[in-house]
């Protein structure tokens, strides 16, 4: 299976995005040093082998080799760097081999269909590291994660392949939010069980690790095995995630790190073009695709609506049907706005379902936003595909509140006829939520009477307080 924390209380928020091994292990041979006042220093030594290696016209292997000597001296460790867990057991690892060895070993995986346990996906990332000789009882067990009260530390003493459910195996040490811990705690709760020689030396690591976690911005982080050899300490197997919205504090210090799709997902080349866009404006666009033949499709204003909209339609049982999370906040421009917008209607489109689609374009009651100017680059995108939206048979739901939300309501309403496709426009007096089981058919449309520009203009200064500045945030759960 794809890459998931072993921790059972690992964080389930948008922002915290798993990394390759090979940018985790970079983050720390990096900083480690300095987050340690020099105590510790680590293996920096890593490759990354990358995209086709069969390309004469660029000889992935000679390029490696150039940057990276010691590739041509040193016994090696080779392994898909794709967030693949379970390496090991899937026969996905390379053990004390030499460079041409290695070389060999990736040529035979490379670009090939490979099924770990359930999940098939092809090979294109390796990463190559010294091998580290040691012992079992060399080999620990650590993981740091992000909970609401604090960081968690778990460490066991027995690590490697066969740790077994560390849930139930690990101790723990809790640090609260705005406290920091010494070696002497570290000791005393975590490594009781360590051989007294080495714990002075995993207590400082450990305390030092906690500070580049927090430091670097980490959500997540596991290491298994960590080996201790004298007082020399190696991370062989490492997942992390880091949290993606500390980019504009950390982006400096994480340098070329990239967020992959999971394994057995290619990322689309549209999740792509909106990273690019995302990467160009203070705004936030986000796309990931599910499950691009689904029929259940948004277009959602806010990272936190976008979290409630998603959890609504799993809990309405349609999770499989999702097709698509994502959120456009921080009041993008109209041109910015059209391109997401024109991004998921193009997605949309392009496999017909007989059922028909829906397309929910929500939100919650925005504090800052102008509702009808962001509005503007979703309504033109809706008439460049009002051909592609009739033929696919697609009803567009949508809920939305903030400054100027009448004007904006309501010029969604009358594209809705102008392309002739059936468009429900719902205002703040309708819960976040309630377009879901009507989009759904599990409610009565009549329940739920739709906007009103004479009523609402008459309360539309109380509708536009509360909520989240960037268009996601709301007054309450159900009232946003």
């Amino acid at each position: 299976r794809t890459l998931l924390p072993r921790c059972a209380s690992a964080p389930s928020t948008m922002s915290a995005k798993p990394i390759r091994e090979f940018s985790g292990k970079r983050l720390l041979s990096r900083w480690l040093n300095e987050f340690s006042d020099g105590a510790h220093n680590l293996e920096g030594r890593v490759a990354q082998i990358k995209g086709d290696v069969t390309d004469p016209a660029r000889d992935a292997f000679a390029i490696a080799a150039q940057e990276h000597p010691w590739l041509l001296t040193e016994p090696l460790v080779v392994k898909p760097d794709q967030l693949i867990k379970r390496r090991g057991k899937a026969g996905l690892l390379g053990i004390n081999k030499s460079w041409e060895e290695v070389q060999q070993w990736i040529l035979e995986r490379a670009g090939k269909d490979v099924q770990v346990e359930s999940v098939h996906g092809v090979l294109d990332t390796f990463i190559v590291e010294p091998f580290v000789p040691h012992e079992q009882s060399d080999e620990y067990y650590v993981c740091i994660v992000s909970q609401r009260e604090g960081d968690e530390f778990l460490f066991h003493h027995e690590g490697g392949v066969d740790v077994g459910d560390v849930d139930a195996k690990a101790v723990r040490l809790m640090v609260p939010v705005g406290e920091e811990v010494n070696a002497d705690a570290v000791t005393a709760a975590l490594l009781q069980g360590v051989p007294e020689a080495r714990r002075g030396v995993l207590a400082t690591f450990l305390v030092a690790l906690l500070k580049l976690y927090r430091g670097l911005n980490f959500t997540y982080m596991e290491i298994n095995p960590l080996v201790v050899v004298g007082d020399r300490i190696t991370p062989l197997d490492m997942a992390a995630k880091l949290d993606e919205t500390a980019a504009f504090l950390n982006g400096a210090q994480w340098g070329s790190v990239d967020f992959p799709a999971p394994f057995g997902r290619a990322e689309f080349p549209e999740e792509a073009y909106i990273k690019s866009l995302d990467a160009t404006t203070g705004a936030s666009l986000k796309l990931t695709i599910l499950n691009h033949h689904g029929r259940v499709w948004t277009m959602v204003a806010g990272g936190g609506a976008s979290v409630v909209y998603a959890d609504t339609i799993a809990d309405y049982g349609m999770g499989h049907e999702l097709a698509n999370y994502g959120e456009y906040s921080g009041a993008p421009s109209e041109d910015y706005t059209r391109n997401y917008a024109k991004t998921i209607l193009g997605l949309m489109t392009r496999v017909k379902d007989e059922r028909g689609k829906v397309l929910i374009i929500g939100g919650g009651i925005a504090n800052f936003t102008d509702v009808a100017d962001t509005f503007k680059g979703i309504i033109s995108a809706l008439r460049d595909y009002q051909q592609e939206l009739r033929e696919n048979n697609v009803t567009i739901w949508v809920r939305r509140g903030g400054p100027n939300f009448q004007e904006g309501l309501r010029r969604m309403r009358d594209v809705g006829r102008e392309i002739n496709v059936p468009m429900h426009v719902y205002g703040p007096e309708t819960d976040i939520v309630a377009v879901v089981p009507l989009a759904l058919g599990l409610r009565d449309v009549a329940d739920f009477p739709e906007f009103d520009a004479t009523d609402a203009a008459a309360g539309g200064a109380t509708a536009a307080g509360g909520g989240g500045g960037g268009g996601g945030g709301g007054r309450a759960l159900l009232w946003v």
